[in-house]
C-alpha cells in the first residue's frame, strides 16, 4: 500500500521528470488500441491501453489524480512490447514514458520486506554479476543431472507450484556443466574468406541457461566469414532493470558494456536475443543526459545488429547449403526485435531458404506471446491468455516447429506446447539453433 507521503513524492517527481512534450504528443487517436495485447485481453479496458496509460501519466503529472494502486496496476500490466509505437502516427515514444513512470514509482515507494529482498537480490546481487549468474545456473544444471529433478517430479513436489511455473521447470533447456559455463571463448576465427570483424554480445542468461544457442551463434558467424571478439568484461544488458523500475542500475550496466566494447575496432556488435538487442540499442537515450557517456553510447548503438541481419547481409543463405527433413515451420516475432530493432524480414528470409522445410506465416505473429521478461511470472494470468491465443494461431499453421529469436519467447512457446500437450508433434527452437541444424557442410 502506497502511503500518502509516498504518493506526494511520486507526484512531484512526475512533474519534474516526465517529458511533457512527449505526453502531449499523444493525440488520443486510438490507432494504438488494436495493436495493444493488454487492451484486447482486458476486455477493451481503456486504462490498459497505451492511450489510456499516457492519459493517466499526464493526469498524475498535472495533479488531477493520485498515483494510487489502480494507477500502478495499469503500469504494471503493460507488457512493454511497444507494438503501439509502430502504428502511432505521432511517433510517441511510449516505451520511454513507461520506463520513466515505472522508475519514479519504484524508487519512491516502500516495498514489503520480502519484495525488497527479492528485488535487491535480482537487481543488485545477481544479474550485474556474470559469475554469480553462472553459479546459479550451474546449480540448476546440477538439479537436472543429479536425479533431484526426476525425484521432485516423481514424488509430485512440483505440484505445489502454480501450473505455469511447473510447465516452465519442465521446458528449461539442459544446462551445461559448471566447467563448460566458465570456460567460454573470447575469440573465434572466420571459416573461409573473412567478411567482417564483429563483437558478440553474449548476454547473461544467454551465456548460461542458453549457452548452446550462443555456441550455435558463434558457429554461424564463423561460417558467415566473421572474425568474432567476445569481451570478457561485458555484463547484463540492463533490460530487466530498465523495464522494472531500476533505471539507475541499467545505466551502470550500460556504461560497463560500452566500455567493454568501444575499443575493439569491430564493424558490428551482434546480438541473438531480441530483448537484449533492443535495450542495447536504447543506450543512447538512456545516457543522453550524461555529458561523459552520451556520445559514447551513441557510437555504441550504431553498431548493434541482430545475428539474422548480418547473416542476410553476407548472403549466408546462399553461401551455405541449408536443408532439413520435411517439416512445416512458422515464426513467432520477438516484440523488441521487430518493434525496436526493426528486424522482421531477415529471420523469415533465412527460414524460407531452408530446403525440405515449408514455411507458413502465423496469423498475428507480431503479437506478443506474453513472455516479456519476467512478465509471465509476475502477471501469469494475463500472460497465459496471450499464450493461449498464440497457440491457437500456431496450431492453425499445422507447424511442427515454432521458431523464435529471444530466450523468453522460446520458453513461453515451449510452455504453450506443453500446456496444449503437443510435445510429441511440435517443438520450439531458437532460429540460430535451427539454422545450424540445417547447415550441410
Amino acid at each position: 500500500m502506497t502511503t500518502v507521503k509516498e504518493k506526494e513524492i511520486i507526484q512531484e517527481q512526475f512533474k519534474v521528470r516526465m517529458n511533457e512534450d512527449e505526453l502531449l504528443n499523444c493525440m488520443r487517436c486510438g490507432f494504438c488500441l488494436p495493436a495493444c495485447p493488454t487492451y484486447i485481453e482486458s476486455g477493451y479496458k481503456e486504462s490498459h491501453s497505451p492511450r489510456g496509460r499516457i492519459a493517466l501519466m499526464k493526469a498524475v503529472t498535472d495533479g488531477l489524480i493520485e498515483p494510487d494502486e489502480d494507477f500502478e496496476r495499469s503500469l504494471n500490466l503493460c507488457l512493454g512490447c511497444v507494438a503501439c509505437e509502430t502504428v502511432c502516427p505521432s511517433g510517441v515514444k511510449y516505451g520511454h514514458l513507461l520506463e520513466e513512470a515505472r522508475d519514479i514509482v519504484s524508487q519512491n515507494k516502500k516495498y514489503s520486506l520480502s519484495t525488497s529482498i527479492v528485488r535487491k537480490t535480482v537487481f543488485e546481487r545477481l544479474f550485474p554479476h556474470p559469475k554469480r549468474m553462472k553459479n546459479v545456473t550451474g546449480l540448476i544444471g546440477f538439479y537436472q543431472r543429479s536425479g533431484l529433478q526426476t525425484m521432485a517430479r516423481k514424488i509430485g513436489f512440483l505440484g505445489i507450484l502454480p501450473e505455469h511455473l511447473t510447465l516452465m521447470e519442465k521446458v528449461l533447456p539442459p544446462v551445461s556443466t559448471m566447467k563448460e559455463l566458465k570456460n567460454r571463448p573470447v575469440h573465434a576465427e572466420p571459416i573461409g574468406k573473412q567478411t567482417h570483424r564483429v563483437a558478440f554480445f553474449s548476454g547473461c542468461l544467454m551465456d548460461s541457461m542458453f549457452m548452446k544457442t550462443n555456441d550455435a551463434t558463434i558457429k554461424l558467424l564463423q561460417l558467415a566469414g566473421c572474425e568474432i571478439v567476445i569481451p570478457e568484461e561485458q555484463t547484463c544488458c540492463g533490460a530487466l532493470h530498465g523495464h522494472y523500475g531500476e533505471k539507475g542500475g541499467s545505466k551502470d550496466l550500460a556504461k560497463r558494456n560500452i566500455k567493454a566494447f568501444e575499443d575493439l575496432n569491430v564493424d558490428f556488435i551482434i546480438t541473438n536475443a531480441g530483448g537484449c538487442g533492443a535495450f542495447l540499442l536504447g543506450y543512447d537515450h538512456l545516457l543522453k543526459e550524461d555529458p561523459e557517456w552520451g556520445e559514447r553510447a551513441k557510437k555504441f548503438t550504431e553498431k548493434i545488429q541482430d545475428v539474422s541481419e548480418i547473416l542476410v547481409v553476407v548472403n549466408f543463405h546462399e553461401r551455405v547449403k541449408l536443408e532439413l527433413p520435411s517439416q512445416i515451420i512458422t515464426y513467432q516475432d520477438s516484440c523488441h526485435l521487430r518493434n525496436v530493432m526493426k528486424t522482421a524480414s531477415a529471420p523469415r528470409l533465412l527460414l524460407q531458404s531452408i530446403k525440405g522445410a515449408e514455411y507458413v506465416e502465423m496469423k498475428d505473429a507480431d503479437r506478443c506471446c506474453g513472455s516479456a521478461g519476467i512478465y509471465n511470472i509476475i502477471e501469469s494470468e494475463m500472460s497465459m491468455k496471450m499464450l493461449d491465443y498464440k497457440m491457437v494461431q500456431a496450431k492453425n499453421t499445422h507447424a511442427t516447429t515454432i521458431v523464435t529469436a529471444n530466450p523468453g519467447c522460446l520458453l513461453q512457446v515451449k510452455v504453450g506446447i506443453e500446456k496444449e500437450r503437443l510435445a510429441e508433434k511440435m517443438r520450439g527452437v531458437h532460429i540460430v539453433d535451427l539454422l545450424l541444424e540445417a547447415v550441410k557442410e
